[in-house]
């Protein structure tokens, strides 16, 4: 826990108050790209890395103008994607070639092709950056790539037909969801060896652990839930219902919030992580997949699949229920009107954590 006074807090939140400033949760761009599925987002911020899948590449859109400011030709059906906390790789799963090429991000040309398993969907790397994590959907298990060598040393059998994959900040975990078992494997990555099997909601897609590692977040997009994890239990916690089709999620840097898409919805469920509660709805585009946020926690990127754009969301940014909305002070009660908000919370602003990825 931690506490903030009422005038501590007005000062954090003043810098981005007054005209202009933008609301809660809400599209603030839209951009064009041709079948996007998975996202990353650059350690520094200034690029997202987008998987098109019909296109068989790769967009870069520069995150401060929000254009595609390259286009990089990959292998059959990419999907997944996740860069290397130095920002200096981004790995690509093809999902028909049973491949991950690797994107050298100085030049944004591919560096390095590797074989991997059947149907290769979601991939996390290590916080040390020396592992790449694959899920073989097709081959019921992961493939572990060691980045130095650009070689796969391990495979690890999971569960049926698994997809999301995301690894705790301190690399000690890694959690893959089973869609057709209904579970998440835990595998400790010391021993690349599976150490428990969380029983979870109807058909797992997405997966992503909070910045302090305590919570893992599983999408179900066979009963519209969200499945919480405790990772010092390895046990469901909490469920929380969402939108329609709900598949990948990611939370915030400061831990506060997770974004969940719904495919089915068109939509973007917003969860309160204190209070495990689904707390807003963004609308977004056709068919919403992917989402990654920057690491400043300013916004969040989301791949909408049928309408060929990537959504751009304007992300709270709280400190338990004060939240700054792209620089406004929102919930909680208005200033100065003596509202019920609290100005003490919750939650880590620990380093950032894994991610996940897009699971076709």
């Amino acid at each position: 826990m931690f506490g903030v006074t009422a005038a501590s807090a007005m000062v954090w939140g003043m810098a981005g108050i007054g005209a202009g400033a933008a609301a809660a949760n809400t599209v603030i761009d839209t951009i064009p790209v041709e079948n996007p599925v998975g996202v990353t987002i650059t350690p520094d911020g200034s690029r997202a890395y987008v998987t098109n899948q019909s296109e068989n590449s790769v967009s870069v859109i520069g995150t401060g103008t929000n254009t595609v400011v390259d286009t990089v030709a990959v292998e059959d059906f990419p999907t997944g994607v996740a860069v290397t906390p130095d920002g200096s790789r981004v790995y690509v799963t093809n999902r028909d070639d049973n491949s991950v090429s690797v994107i050298g991000t100085a030049g944004n040309t591919v560096i390095d092709t590797v074989e991997v398993g059947n149907s290769p969907v979601g991939v996390a790397i290590t916080p040390d950056g020396s592992r790449a994590y694959v899920t073989n959907r097709g081959g019921n298990a992961v493939s572990v790539i060691d980045t130095a060598t650009t070689t796969v040393v391990e495979s690890v059998t999971v569960g049926n037909s698994p997809r999301g994959v995301a690894i705790t900040p301190d690399g000690s975990r890694a959690y893959v969801t089973n869609r057709e078992d209904d579970s998440v494997s835990v595998i400790d990555t010391a021993t690349t060896t599976v150490v428990d099997t969380v029983a979870v909601g109807s058909s797992p897609r997405g997966v992503a652990v909070t910045p302090d590692g305590s919570r893992a977040y599983v999408t179900n997009r066979g009963d519209d839930s969200v499945s919480v994890i405790d990772t010092a239990t390895t046990t469901v916690v909490d469920t929380v219902a969402v939108g329609d089709g709900p598949r990948e999620v990611a939370v915030t840097p400061d831990g506060f919030r997770a974004y969940v898409t719904n495919t089915d919805g068109d939509s973007v469920s917003v969860i309160d992580t204190i209070t495990t509660t689904e707390v807003e709805t963004v609308p977004v585009g056709d068919f919403p997949f992917g989402v990654a946020v920057t690491p400043d926690g300013s916004r969040a990127y989301v791949t909408n699949i049928l309408d060929d754009t990537v959504s751009v969301i304007g992300v709270d940014r709280c400190l338990g229920s004060l939240c700054i909305a792209t620089g406004s002070l929102v919930g909680g009660g208005s200033t100065g009107s003596g509202g019920a908000g609290s100005l003490v919370g919750g939650g880590s602003l620990a380093g950032l954590g894994s991610a996940g990825s897009t699971g076709s």
